[in-house]
């Protein structure tokens, strides 16, 4: 008796000894999301931002990555507790035909983000080698496919948190080259402002931090860790640690979007300076801040372009997989044929691209429009006792997650008066 009490003793004190080291587990699926939001399609939005507005819609950044906080553990959390993603359980308690026409927007908004990210990736070759922009993203359409095809989740989680690092230091950079007016920053970040003609750009800049294709990916990642199959305390326990996980991983992406747009302000936008093309954006910050910049700007932007190409990718297969109401596998032809059925389409659309800044800039607006169909469908899920049972949303939380879906409704419907106008 006495010396089961002693090894239940160092039992317990192993356990708080562990307690630090043991949030390293959880780090990575929430990473694997961040990139997804810090991707080409988010640079030309930032940057459009910051070079005609200034610092004034750096508000949509903080509103955004709040909403993406929220919706992102919501999604996380059906994956712990029920073992599917988003799109499994869509195609498992949703009627068919409602189920294939939701995730048939989400996989064509798939599409377009994996469309942005190769673009980006080849006006960042086309910045250092000279590169023709069709040949660009060629080259990046077939590393991003050959890392998917050929690899597991923790080596592409790795090479994913080592790719968000370097652009994460990239913009510190930038940010220490330019002279930040910090004041106006401070109150931009909280004070919300549509200045004439704006609307466009805010919705980018929403598309493009709260991604559809994202909710899936999360879902998915969360779900193929299997923590559903565990007692109910064991879930609490993965969902505390979950959400630390998402807030960690959504802050760095809010200080990488908003390094882009203060630099762009700084640096553009102070020297009535307005910004087509990223390229363009690269060259001028040459004269500007130095040879190094343009450089930084452009290394950047290809890692930006080669992760988040990954990660669409990944959500494409996951989307398509969901369809058969199977897990993500990479060996399986439904999420194999997901994922080069994505990065063929995206290819093909941008051999048909005649502005790549514009692209970038209404890919963006486009997830934004299809994003409300999927913020809604998640909240049916994750409220449905007989999808979530005891999980289920509480009606706290149901009413944030709706008042988050009216918010983004709104400012579609208000984008769309802004075209007819």
């Amino acid at each position: 008796m006495i010396n089961s009490i002693r090894e239940r003793i160092k039992q317990l004190e192993h356990q708080r000894s562990m307690s630090g080291l043991e949030i390293l587990k959880y780090i990575g699926p929430g990473l694997l999301v961040t990139v997804g939001f810090i991707d080409p399609g988010n640079w030309a939005s930032n940057v459009a931002a910051g070079s005609d507005y200034g610092y004034k819609l750096l508000w949509m950044v903080t509103l955004s990555t709040f909403m993406l906080i929220i919706l992102q553990h919501n999604a996380a959390h059906l994956g712990i507790a029920t073992g599917y993603c988003l799109s499994e359980a869509s195609s498992i308690y949703v009627k068919p035909w409602l189920s294939r026409f939701l995730l048939t927007t989400a996989l064509l908004a798939t599409a377009a983000t994996a469309m942005a990210e190769i673009l980006g990736g080849a006006i960042a070759l086309q910045m250092l080698f000279n590169l023709p922009l069709k040949i660009g993203a060629i080259l990046v359409t077939a590393l991003s496919l050959t890392l998917l095809l050929t690899n597991s989740y923790k080596l592409l989680e790795r090479w994913i948190i080592g790719f968000v690092s370097l652009i994460g230091l990239s913009f510190i950079i930038e940010i220490i080259l330019v002279d930040v007016d910090w004041g106006q920053a401070a109150v931009s970040w909280v004070k919300p402002s549509i200045p004439a003609g704006s609307i466009p750009v805010i919705m980018s800049v929403l598309g493009a931090v709260v991604m559809p294709h994202n909710l899936y990916l999360h879902s998915e990642i969360i779900q193929s860790r299997q923590w559903n199959l565990k007692d109910d305390e064991v879930i609490r326990h993965q969902l505390n640690y979950e959400f630390l996980d998402t807030i960690v991983s959504m802050l760095i992406g809010w200080a990488i979007n908003s390094a882009m747009i203060l630099v762009a302000a700084a640096t553009f936008f102070a020297n009535s300076i307005h910004v087509s093309a990223l390229d363009t954006a690269g060259a001028m910050l040459k004269p500007l801040l130095g040879n190094g910049a343009s450089v930084i700007f452009a290394i950047a932007l290809l890692l930006a372009g080669i992760s988040s190409s990954i990660t669409a990718g990944m959500a494409g297969g996951t989307i398509f997989a969901g369809m058969f109401k199977e897990h993500y596998d990479i060996h399986d032809i439904h999420s194999r044929g997901g994922v080069i059925a994505i990065f063929l389409l995206a290819l093909v659309v941008i051999f048909f691209i005649q502005d790549p800044f514009m692209g970038l800039v209404y890919s963006q607006m486009l997830l934004s429009i299809q994003l409300p169909w999927t913020i809604f469908l998640q909240i049916y899920l994750t409220s449905s006792k007989k999808v979530m049972g005891k999980f289920a949303n509480s009606k706290g939380n149901f009413i944030l997650l709706m008042i988050i879906g009216l918010i983004v409704t709104g400012l579609n419907i208000v984008l769309l008066i802004s075209f007819l106008r």
